[in-house]
């Protein structure tokens, strides 16, 4: 897999603002993440399996590993549907101490390694396997603790989003009680206007009805955000 943009023009790109990403989009993203574990270990099982003999398990191992890789591209390129590498806390992830990019494409290079050695009967075969074993640990380490990463940006998201929703409750609510300030105030004129002041008498108290509904919707919608 190239390292297409190199990891210092993924410096200069992560120092940028971030663009928004939802919640829904986050979901993508940590499924996606964990997913690699999932087919890392594929990769590791049917290699395991076609170096018995088993012929069909090679393709499935090689399946795996394109799944893998396919995942791992969209999750640091991004795609139609996903950003790739957003912010700092994913940069250092993936490029950082940890080196998890290392990591997984040295996995890469080795299980292709691997395949070829077991569909070719060499004899260094069985020494690639155990080797590509033996990184399956250290491997889910940097896999874990990447998606460790997205989980936790994700999980800000949601308390970013939900106090911003409490704020903006919270300006409905305070536009509402002065709307009904205002109705009050319209309603005690218009029965000093007595007969003259019915229709304002009316728009009043629709005015006051409004508000009510509005309050009842802020308190629904704030219950649904903390829940």
């Amino acid at each position: 897999m190239k390292h297409s943009s190199g990891a210092s023009a993924l410096a200069g790109n992560a120092a940028k603002a971030a663009p928004h990403v939802t919640g829904e989009v986050y979901g993508r993203l940590i499924n996606l993440s964990g997913r690699r574990r999932f087919t890392s270990q594929r990769v590791v099982l049917f290699a395991v399996l076609a170096s018995q003999g088993r012929t069909e398990a090679l393709q499935a191992s090689r399946s795996a590993l394109a799944t893998f890789m396919e995942a791992h591209t969209a999750l640091m390129e991004g795609n139609a549907d996903l950003p790739g590498i957003f912010c700092d806390e994913l940069h250092e992830a993936y490029y950082g101490a940890d080196g998890a990019d290392i990591t997984i494409r040295a996995f890469i290079a080795h299980a292709e390694r691997t395949h070829h050695a077991i569909e070719s009967r060499i004899r260094m075969a069985a020494t690639l396997l155990d080797e590509l074993i033996d990184s399956a640990t250290p491997l889910l380490a940097a896999l874990n603790s990447v998606t460790q990463v997205y989980e936790d940006l994700a999980r800000r998201q949601a308390a970013r989003a939900r106090k911003q929703l409490v704020d903006m409750m919270g300006d409905i609510q305070s536009i509402a009680k002065q709307a009904r300030i205002v109705s009050f105030n319209a309603q005690i004129i218009a029965s000093r206007a007595q007969a003259s002041g019915r229709e304002f008498a009316v728009v009043a108290a629709e005015l006051s009805d409004i508000t009510g509904r509005i309050d009842e919707l802020v308190r629904e919608a704030v219950r649904s955000s903390v829940s």
